[in-house]
């Protein structure tokens, strides 16, 4: 479902081969039998570019968080469960991590079964962490804050724990930059000179809500828009003709890019958003998507390491002050750099899950152990059932 669970995915598995561990990824939507994953993937897509409506409501029947009995999910996901466990057992995997909440509600159903012998850690990478993702059959569960993780233990009884958003390095460049820095001021200098640079995040899919009456506000305001449009291919050529707009496709140096912009208006509170927050880039929530985009911006916010921008006015009020030098800039920046400090790494964290279950396991294979040694020698003038106790 977009790209920001893969991007987690990919970066934990880069962790762990660069440590020298054997990783995969594995889409859990591939897993589901009759082609169920790609209707799901093709249904949300479609809901949140033309009917939003629709997925606001999905949301708000199966996925957002309060009490109350509402459907679950695992009834969906336990189907993918023969191949996840035929997976386990043939790669002799030491922990499962799932980063989507519907592999979350299938491992949690197959541990809480006995029927996958391995643990699970499950990387929660939203910031309003909503039911879908909770299942008590869990081993553990890592978070971008120590407010998700509280909740998490209230709601599952499981062990879970603060790990910090999971970005790549080259995010964490510092004030030289990262490579392809300079490229890209000089693309911005060329194409809007002395207008800072903004960047539009509308996702791996290119899904925004009146993105072109927001770019139109900021060039007509001194701002020079670059508009990251995904696999949205139209929506790139109706951007590309307006005038003072950069409107970008694919980009495969987001390190560079975010470095060298002055600020981000984000829709969903997703991976963009905290690789923009690990870049020292001030981010500013307007118009997000429905559902979990709009209660993540929020909850950005009142963590205090962005900001929400009601309308238009408070949208170009906000990016003044960001884009300038001075207190305001630097303290955004300060409260979203905090979100990765004192933090333990992800990937540690996990095999740490692994190595405590086999742990777990050998004291219970010495506690459980009879040797002759320890057998007492049979008294034959005992009762009988007493000569029949081992």
């Amino acid at each position: 479902m977009g790209a920001g669970h893969d991007t987690v995915a990919a970066e934990l598995v880069r962790r762990a081969r660069e440590r020298g561990d054997t990783a995969r990824t594995v889409d859990v939507l591939a897993l589901l039998p009759y082609g169920l994953g790609t209707v799901l993937r093709c249904f949300y897509r479609g809901s949140v570019r033309h009917f939003p409506w629709v997925y606001a409501a999905v949301y708000r029947l199966f996925l957002r968080p309060g009490p109350g009995r509402r459907p679950s999910g695992t009834p969906l996901a336990r189907l993918a469960g023969g191949r996840l466990r035929e997976l386990a057992r043939r790669t002799g995997a030491d922990v499962v991590v799932p980063v989507f909440h519907l592999g979350a509600q299938l491992t949690g159903h197959l541990r809480d079964r006995g029927l996958l012998p391995v643990p699970t850690a499950v990387l929660v990478i939203d910031f309003e962490v909503h039911r879908q993702w909770l299942h008590p059959g869990n081993d553990h569960y890592l978070c971008l804050t120590e407010d998700a993780a509280r909740e998490v233990r209230g709601s599952t009884g499981r062990p879970a724990q603060r790990c910090g958003p999971v970005v790549a390095p080259e995010f964490f460049a510092g004030t030289t930059g990262a490579p392809g820095t300079a490229e890209w001021r000089d693309v911005f200098g060329r194409l809007g000179p002395g207008r800072p640079a903004v960047v539009l995040s509308a996702g791996a899919w290119g899904v925004g809500s009146h993105l072109d009456t927001t770019v139109r506000l900021l060039t007509d305001h001194g701002f020079l828009p670059v508009v990251l449009c995904g696999g949205n291919r139209r929506l790139r050529r109706t951007l590309s003709g307006a005038p003072g707009v950069l409107a970008l496709g694919w980009v495969t140096d987001m390190p560079g890019l975010l470095h060298a912009a002055r600020a981000l208006i984000d829709n969903a509170a997703g991976q963009t958003a905290v690789q923009a927050l690990a870049a020292g880039l001030p981010v500013v929530g307007h118009r997000p998507l429905p559902g979990h985009g709009a209660d993540g911006v929020r909850r950005m916010a009142a963590l205090g390491v962005s900001e929400v921008a009601e309308d238009e006015t408070e949208l170009l009020g906000a990016l003044r002050r960001l884009t300038a030098p001075g207190p305001a800039r630097e303290q955004r920046i300060a409260a979203g750099h905090a979100l990765f400090t004192e933090t333990g790494d992800a990937l540690t964290l996990v095999t740490d899950v692994a190595d405590g279950s086999r742990a777990r396991v050998r004291r219970r294979e010495r506690a459980t152990t009879v040797t002759p040694e320890c057998v007492e020698p049979p008294h034959w003038s005992a009762p009988p059932r007493s000569r029949r106790h081992p």
